[in-house]
């Protein structure tokens, strides 16, 4: 079934072609139907599978029929993610497949001036995509009413839980219509969440996409046993055969990610970090330059993998191991995104193979070893500017002392 074939407005259907999005992915598929009838879902599916337009789509469609008997200004969709990289890109894909309809979407999120997000509330708001905390100032301070509430989504649910937002999700319920329909989405989910989510829903439709296997199948992902002070040597080879590409590149911390930036430095590769410890707008202007390609290698940590949805990144390198497995799934799902192909590369060091063992059981099958002898290893070394340089260094620090030495001895 091809998208031209549902019964969705013409712009909708006409902003999904100009996106290039012609068939509904498995996860669309399945729960388009039930939302568009007023289900209320709970959706597990891998992530870069379409999660997010497969409740954007029929919301709109919802939003558009029923625009004319509700009152002018009401928030009537309110979706709540864990951070505010995918605020932004949650935003973003509502506007791109609801230009020209007339509703207006808001996203309102912490780490930076709450003035703007006031002003543009004010003006009028259908859909709000929120992150708890700033959602709940702006409840207490008079400038979100959530009564008219329709539809309420959970986006990336199992880590906003995980994050102990669970009280703040409860406090919200209080808040709107006890008859809104709720949207249950996430990559993965555990026996604990899965009783959380059930207290949430009411009589879902439970879609489980790919369950057996966490990580999607055109993503190319393995890994290769480094030690912890190469693994810098190992990402500069990475990055120089791979040119062109855009690299996302993880690792555990921000403090991590500021020292491979350097590394890279040192070695002539420009690359910029993502993290927690930096203001939002730095972060959306960062975002924003990976994006674009005007900057191909992006450094960041686990705080910021599910916000990142950046298209044509061709290669995931796992500087270090996460220490949750399910984000291993998270970070090499920001390559190979849609029908797109993608290669993911993790370096694993002794003090990281336990972590290994996590992964591998929670993805349930082995990962690829990259197989490599004495030799290659070395050459991989060898072939670094940074290791280079240091030799230069070190022959032209000898001659300097032996010229001091001997100038000593002519005295």
């Amino acid at each position: 079934m091809k998208f031209e074939d549902y019964h969705f407005a013409p712009e909708i259907k006409a902003n999904l072609n100009a996106l290039g999005f012609k068939r509904p992915t498995d996860i669309q598929y399945r729960s388009i139907p039930p939302i568009l009838k007023g289900e209320d879902v709970l959706a597990i599916a891998q992530t870069g599978t379409g999660k997010t337009a497969a409740f954007v789509i029929p919301i709109l469609e919802i939003l558009l029929k029923q625009k004319e008997s509700v009152e002018e200004k009401a928030i009537r969709c309110l979706v709540m993610v864990p951070t505010h990289e995918l605020s932004i890109q949650n935003g973003k894909v509502f506007e791109e497949i609801g230009m020209g309809l007339g509703l207006k979407t808001c996203c309102v999120f912490g780490s930076t001036e709450q003035d703007p997000q006031i002003e543009e509330l004010k003006q009028g708001v259908d859909i709000l995509v929120a992150t708890p905390g700033r959602m709940f100032d702006l409840v207490s301070q008079g400038f979100i009413q959530l009564d008219q509430i329709e539809i309420m989504v959970l986006d990336e649910a199992d880590h906003m839980l995980d994050l102990g937002f669970i009280h703040d999700i409860r406090h919200l319920i209080t808040f709107i219509p006890r008859n809104h329909q709720t949207l249950f989405f996430s990559a993965t989910i555990n026996e604990e969440i899965k009783k959380i989510a059930y207290s949430l829903v009411h009589n879902p439709i439970r879609i489980q996409i790919s369950p057996k296997d966490p990580v999607a199948k055109n993503i190319n992902h393995s890994v290769v046993f480094v030690t912890m002070d190469d693994k810098r040597f190992f990402l500069e080879r990475v990055i120089k055969q791979n040119k062109d590409s855009k690299i996302l590149v993880f690792v555990r911390t921000k403090v991590r990610a500021e020292r491979v930036c350097k590394a890279l430095e040192r070695v002539g590769i420009p690359s910029e970090t993502i993290h927690g410890g930096k203001d939002q707008k730095e972060r959306s202007e960062i975002m924003e330059r990976f994006s674009t390609g005007e900057n191909k290698i992006l450094i960041a940590t686990d705080v910021s993998a599910r916000g990142i949805d950046i298209p044509n990144v061709e290669y995931v390198v796992n500087y270090d191991l996460p220490e949750e497995a399910e984000n291993y799934v998270h970070r090499v799902g920001r390559t190979g995104r849609g029908v797109q192909k993608g290669t993911a590369v993790s370096f694993c060091c002794d003090e990281e193979k336990e972590l290994l063992e996590e992964i591998e059981d929670y993805v349930h099958t082995p990962i690829a070893r990259i197989e490599m002898n004495k030799t290659d290893y070395e050459d991989i070394i060898d072939f670094s500017a940074e290791k280079k340089d240091d030799w230069h260094s070190l022959i032209q620090n000898f001659n300097e002392i032996d010229a001091k030495r001997k100038g000593k001895k002519k005295k």
